[in-house]
């Protein structure tokens, strides 16, 4: 029997990174080595919540919630110090984003405000490049970049099911089985990526791009984390997730014509495909019966549910940005570029 991409992809956890800071480089020789973080407070307090090295080593810290690192004891997913740390990272982001969105207090208008896409497309988002214009090799860089999250795709999510009850827990229950494969493990959206990646001509194990994923990336990924781990966030979980429903199927629509008209393959095209119906069904069930009924039980989080939009647009429009720029610029938008190897489909 052959071990499908994904199960071999998860059945191993990754090498840690290499650091990107004063604060990184901590974490990470406290993980190999064993001992407490060693970091001046000031370094986390001056550090860019934006940037590459709080980024990073919030990221290599929601990942021992995950599938953790090789070598590294899974007791430090509950180490007092780490947890310590982490608490500091998270509060430097955290205030940043309360900072940064609109600030829209309404969650229904904040979710209609992303609902309608312009009558005009101007064609500057992501998806609209790489489906009018994007080359292959930009194809492949974006999918290594989404690599970090689709390959536990759903997984961040999840833990906002405990938080939730009635109606709203069987309503995202239901958007979550979907996600995960419906009962078939084949089908498993992870696998799905995995299966697009070999495609592409990339390595699908699990977490082989983060070195090369810039801040940006990184800030898309530990939203979720940040949300899921904290139960006082979880209407901030909800939001998220309801704005990756909304912008999820036209998205994949033009993400699977960037793919057939590239050349990157059946299994790549089928990935994004899978998307435009499923996330347009998903779409209208967080809406109503997530979201609905979260707010019905408890409308304090309704601002809450707001925020969570809006912080996933600002982290999505700061990516955006960042890989359009290097791409027009005629730069790679990765920190270290794709291998000679992994630039030609198998």
């Amino acid at each position: 029997m052959t071990t499908s991409p994904y199960l071999e992809s998860r059945g191993t956890s990754p090498a840690l990174p290499a650091p990107r800071g004063v604060v990184s480089r901590a974490v990470l020789s406290a993980l190999r080595d064993g001992h407490a973080p060693l970091v001046d407070p000031e370094a986390v307090s001056g550090a860019d919540p934006y940037g590459d090295d709080l980024q990073l080593a919030l990221y290599v810290l929601y990942e021992l919630h995950y599938q953790g690192f090789d070598a590294v004891n899974d007791d430090r997913e509950w180490d007092p110090e780490l947890l310590r740390l982490r608490g500091a990272l998270e509060h430097r982001f955290l205030s940043a984003l309360r900072t940064d969105v609109p600030g829209e207090a309404d969650a229904h208008e904040a979710l209609a405000a992303i609902l309608t896409e312009p009558a005009v497309d101007d064609g500057t988002g992501v998806s609209n490049f790489l489906q009018d214009e994007g080359l292959l090799c930009q194809v492949r860089e974006y999918a290594a970049l989404r690599s970090l999250y689709h390959l536990k795709e759903a997984d961040p999510h999840a833990w906002v099911i405990p938080r939730l009850h009635g109606r709203a827990k069987a309503a995202m229950v239901a958007v979550e089985y979907d996600e995960f494969g419906a009962g078939r493990a084949e089908d498993v959206h992870a696998r799905l990526f995995a299966d697009l990646m070999d495609d592409l001509g990339l390595d699908h194990a699990y977490g082989r791009y983060l070195d090369a994923a810039p801040a940006q990336g990184l800030c898309t990924v530990n939203v979720m984390s940040l949300f899921g781990l904290h139960r006082a966030l979880r209407g901030a979980l909800v939001g998220h997730f309801a704005a990756v429903e909304v912008t999820s199927s036209p998205g994949s629509r033009r993400l699977a014509k960037a793919m057939r008209r590239t050349g990157a393959g059946p299994a790549a095209a089928h990935f994004y495909e899978e998307h435009v119906e499923a996330d347009a069904v998903h779409e209208q069930v967080v809406r109503h019966e997530v979201i609905d009924s979260l707010l019905a039980a408890e409308p304090g989080l309704n601002p809450d549910v707001a925020f969570g939009v809006q912080a996933t647009g600002l982290l999505e429009d700061r990516l955006g940005a960042a890989l359009l720029a290097a791409w027009r610029g005629g730069d790679s938008a990765l920190r270290v570029p794709l291998t000679e190897t992994e630039r030609q489909p198998r």
